[in-house]
């Protein structure tokens, strides 16, 4: 991490993104939100108050009951430090809610499940193990922090974080969240440990069923900082609803959906870096 030509890659990286998404794709960070002045502080890296689509749990959740800022334990990775903010339809914070969140590590691997790893042949066991997982309470701007690492990604799935956000016991948002993919890309191709995976990575965000369904709401602001990426998201919660998404299970495999009977094989090669350069 301490290698200065890396770091201005990563940085012309980030300047590629932004280009790609100047017509606001990617949120401005610490943007006050389109509201009154007074109605209370920047919501961070908002242009407009938008609710975050449900999306499917996913096979990989528990509640180890870690109330912790970092969940990193042992895994080395790109360090991140995940910010996210709980907000009404009216952009306004809700204090005291409860965020869960829990990712894979650099391998793809995610604490306290067997048979998981590149190699199907010898699976990997994390039974009993807690990284990569915690819980905050959000202060009174609805923001809560996570040190963490860069997640890696698994066949079938785009780079993502689960997050669950908890105003009561019936009102769960359950939602994942998206990093860009030439980031991604850059960092898995040129970053140990991500750089020593031997599988090729299959899935990009285009090709992802949750993240296609998941719309703009859900890409994280991605902003370089001295010794790591600050990673952003509002988070929209209507305190009126009611969780319907967290017990749905995905689709057989928790992959992309089955193609159509007659269609061509999926091309490993479909799933193409955005990163110029790189082939």
């Amino acid at each position: 991490m301490n290698d200065k030509r890396n770091w201005l890659d990563r940085r012309g990286v980030l300047g590629l993104v932004a280009a790609m998404t100047a017509e606001g794709i990617t949120r401005k960070s610490f943007a006050q939100a389109l509201v009154d002045d007074d109605a209370g502080p920047p919501l961070l890296g908002a242009r407009a108050c938008l609710l975050t689509p449900e999306a499917v749990q996913g096979p990989y959740y528990f509640d180890p009951k870690l109330l912790r800022c970092d969940i990193r334990e042992s895994r080395v990775g790109v360090p991140i430090m995940l910010r996210l903010q709980i907000v009404d339809q009216a952009c306004r914070p809700i204090p005291s809610a409860r965020v869960d969140v829990w990712h894979c590590d650099a391998a793809g691997l995610y604490s306290n499940y067997p048979g998981q790893g590149d190699d199907r042949t010898h699976p990997i066991s994390t039974k009993d193990e807690t990284f990569l997982r915690g819980s905050q309470i959000a202060d009174n701007n609805g923001v809560v922090n996570f040190k963490s690492i860069y997640p890696g990604w698994y066949p079938g799935r785009t780079t993502h974080i689960h997050f669950k956000a908890f105003l009561d016991q019936s009102n769960i948002l359950t939602g994942q969240l998206f990093f860009p993919d030439a980031l991604s890309e850059f960092i898995y191709r040129n970053i140990p440990p991500y750089s020593e995976r031997k599988a090729p990575r299959n899935t990009m965000n285009k090709d992802d069923f949750i993240a296609i369904g998941a719309g703009l709401g859900s890409f994280a602001s991605v902003t370089e900082e001295d010794q790591r990426y600050l990673v952003s998201l509002v988070i929209g919660v209507d305190p009126a609803a009611r969780s319907k998404a967290s017990s749905v299970r995905p689709p057989e495999g928790f992959g992309p959906p089955p193609d159509a009977p007659g269609t061509p094989p999926r091309d490993p090669k479909r799933a193409q870096p955005l990163v110029p350069g790189i082939e």
